[in-house]
């Protein structure tokens, strides 16, 4: 047998074909990036059905519509590839978000990105109008043991720098631009902002910023969570997204100076739609049992089915706008949905926000109230009267609340909502037994 010599072998950087399932989770493949770049960005590969039925838990849910059966394939999307390379990794994060598909090419039916990119179809074929869309996104920093700094504050920042630097640096070397890195209110929480994209990016840009966030933590011996509550009585971490409306010509479609609260006809009954089906949604935008403690009045959170103008504490907010220097309101007026965490997959929360405005605006329902004040401090009747139903604060009755709500379940495939709800029960059943700031830990593990 004759001598083999070898040499180190050089790392093989690889491509991350992605996909975000029902919990939130960034799950996918590798292959080496040679093979994926010489096939021209067509290289597919396989996946499970029961993967969907995957919780939060890693343990697939039981019972669930698929078993052991079934093939389908992740299907590269090349106009979503995000790659960087952050300073301290021995490779590049190189990710491409990717569509669930049947082995002929055909969607599968659980497919949340699939299920965006429908909504959005209907919404302009409907609408004559493009929807365009950001995630404002808060996270919490583990592990760095700094010392107590300024909420807000400029110490707050340089304590962690470079990190946030780093972060930029590798968001916009994967070409997602960055408008804003946040100290937050919280201990050691962060935000980041950027500037609207059509829907699907927004989406994909939102798991990339995630991941990315992670990557840089991790290298640094932290670790970057996202969970709604790393602690019960600490500050949450929410997902907030920022939508509006563009014309077939360009032009801003979503703002009337004349309408209530500025609204044009469109968004009012787009409002509407979302509002009326709003405690339904929760169960798919902020769906998990840690979600509803960042729920809860007086929280800068969200906690009724609440329309406000400049006011965090409602959960659909009409976002101020900035006339100083001749600027135009219409091309910065948008809406900001507020019940929605990292707990749930953005092409899920941005498909049913679609979903609901559509059913609005096909109803021609008109402007819903405006409201300012404290929903607490307001007898039944008044709540009632002005359309303030409060959110559920658990997970369960999110849950009820969907199987309640036939529109809503009528926009997935039997077997989609099938997969998501049996996803969801089972993942109550591996949490029981934890409460309070055990749950909210084992979660930030996870998120």
């Amino acid at each position: 047998m004759s001598k083999v010599e070898l040499k180190p072998a050089v790392a093989e950087p690889l491509v991350n074909l992605v996909v975000v399932d029902y919990a939130g989770i960034a799950r996918g493949r590798g292959v080496p990036r040679r093979a994926f770049d010489e096939s021209h960005g067509n290289k597919t590969c396989g996946w499970v059905p029961a993967n969907m039925s995957l919780t939060t838990f890693d343990i697939i849910a039981d019972p669930n519509p698929w078993g052991s059966r079934g093939d389908l394939r992740l299907v590269p999307d090349n106009r979503a590839r995000y790659a960087c390379w952050p300073s301290q990794a021995a490779t590049p994060l190189d990710i491409v978000m990717c569509d669930i598909t049947e082995l002929d090419g055909t969607p599968w039916v659980c497919c949340p990105r699939n299920f965006l990119k429908s909504a959005l179809a209907d919404f302009k074929a409907e609408t004559g109008c493009d929807f365009i869309a950001t995630f404002e996104q808060e996270f919490k920093v583990l592990g760095a043991e700094w010392e107590a700094a300024s909420s807000f504050g400029l110490s707050a920042l340089r304590r962690a720098d470079p990190f946030g630097s780093e972060v930029v640096a590798a968001l916009e070397q994967a070409g997602i631009p960055i408008e804003m890195f946040v100290a937050e209110y919280g201990r050691d929480q962060f935000e980041l902002t950027t500037p609207p994209s059509e829907g699907v990016a927004a989406a994909d840009r939102a798991v990339v910023i995630r991941e990315v966030v992670r990557e840089i933590a991790r290298h640094k011996g932290w670790r970057a969570s996202f969970v709604p509550k790393a602690e019960v009585a600490g500050v949450g971490n929410g997902v907030h997204v920022h939508f509006s409306f563009v014309g077939p010509k360009g032009e801003p479609a979503a703002y009337d100076a004349n309408g209530l609260g500025r609204m044009s006809a469109l968004a009012a009954s787009f409002a509407a739609g979302v509002l009326r089906h709003l405690p339904a949604l929760i169960a798919l935008t902020a769906a998990s049992p840690v979600s509803g403690l960042r729920l809860k009045p007086h929280n800068w959170s969200s906690s009724y089915t609440w329309l406000g103008e400049k006011d965090r504490e409602a959960t659909l907010r009409i976002c101020p706008t900035v006339t100083m220097g001749g600027k135009d309101p219409a091309k910065q007026y948008n809406l900001e949905f507020r019940a929605a965490d990292a707990t749930a997959s953005p092409h899920l929360v941005l498909g049913v926000l679609i979903r609901a405005g559509l059913e609005g605006i096909r109803a021609r329902l008109p402007a819903p109230p405006i409201f300012s004040g404290d929903p607490d401090a307001l007898a039944p009747s008044e709540r009632e009267n002005a359309g303030l139903r409060r959110l559920p604060d658990t997970l369960e009755g999110a849950l009820e609340c969907l199987a309640a709500d036939h529109v809503v379940r009528s926009w997935f495939a039997a077997e989609a909502l099938e997969t998501y709800t049996g996803m969801k029960r089972m993942e109550l059943k591996l949490a029981e037994g934890l409460s309070g700031d055990a749950l909210c830990q084992r979660y930030a593990g996870v998120y």
